[in-house]
């Protein structure tokens, strides 16, 4: 079975429990939680099973989280003959993508992650930011909501139309999101992430983590991927530099998915956590087909 599209989703839809099934049925996903226990020098299945809401909250932990269920459900449906032709990952997932490509080693996109978890969590606990959905209004409404509010708070998720994620400081998210509902947002939805991603606050952040990923090797992709960055493929040159202003650059989703289907990719699977992608894709466009696989009975499915 071939799908066009291997889609990874970022953080945010981590929950307690995730990855349970896969780790119990799967020998090749089991190895990827063994390799990310390994490098993250804890146990990231019972992290994924055990943790609370909070506990996976926390960017340190839900990053490796995330990365590492989202591989081992890649895992379960290779294992089973599910190939794909391209790959992209939303914010995080991008690092997935990259490693689901060949770019990266397996054991590469764990330290990656990794580091970047922890460079971000430090970030945000170094200032009180946050992140909220809104939902129901033009872009460019939001973009001047964002404008008119005093301090940082930036358009960061461009998720679908209808939907964009602001951040930054929280004084400055609350404003700008009390002027979303005065312009007839239908809702504001604080998110479960515990800083103001995708923004300049996270530049001290974005600059060690350039400085980290300098030590590492990056191999060409064996099957393109498209970046959050621009919404175009990925030219793997200079990654380095590329994860610095990913960090603090805003995720393009729409674009990214709108240019995969006019390169000719009409179906796809989010594979790891949730089903939030598979919703995006459905507003962007409809011509679009995105299968979930989160369970090992899903990979199941996809397989036939």
């Amino acid at each position: 079975m071939r799908f066009a599209l291997a889609l990874f989703p970022g953080q945010g839809a981590q929950h307690p429990g995730m990855g349970a099934d896969l780790a119990e049925g799967s020998a090749a996903a089991r190895k990827i939680f063994d390799a990310a226990s390994e490098t993250a020098g804890f146990d990231v299945l019972a992290a994924c099973r055990d943790s609370s809401p909070e506990e996976l909250s926390r960017t340190e932990l839900s990053q490796i989280t995330i990365f590492t269920h989202s591989l081992a459900a890649l895992a379960a449906l290779e294992e089973r003959g599910v190939a794909f032709e391209a790959t992209a990952g939303f914010s995080l997932g991008e690092y997935t993508a990259l490693t689901a490509s060949g770019v990266l080693t397996l054991a590469d996109g764990l330290k990656l992650v990794r580091r970047r978890g922890q460079l971000m969590q430090a970030a945000a606990d170094a200032q009180d930011g946050c992140m909220a959905a809104v939902l129901g209004l033009p872009d460019a409404v939001v973009e001047d909501a964002c404008k008119t509010a005093n301090g940082i708070v930036l358009p960061v998720n461009y998720n679908c139309p209808g939907q964009l994620v602001i951040a930054g400081e929280r004084k400055a998210v609350d404003a700008a999101a009390e002027a979303c509902k005065a312009a007839g947002a239908r809702r504001v939805m604080p998110l479960a992430v515990s800083g103001a991603f995708h923004t300049p606050l996270m530049a001290t952040a974005a600059a060690q983590l350039r400085e980290y990923a300098e030590g590492f090797s990056f191999r060409a992709p064996k099957i393109p991927v498209y970046t959050n960055l621009t919404g175009a493929r990925l030219a793997a040159d200079n990654l380095p530099a590329h994860f610095e202003r990913h960090m603090v650059s805003p995720v393009r989703w729409t674009t990214l998915l709108q240019t995969a289907v006019a390169d000719g990719f009409t179906s796809g699977c989010e594979i790891g956590p949730g089903k939030t992608l598979t919703g995006f894709a459905r507003k962007i466009d409809k011509a679009f087909s995105c299968t979930p696989v989160e369970t090992l009975e899903q990979a199941e499915q996809a397989a036939k």
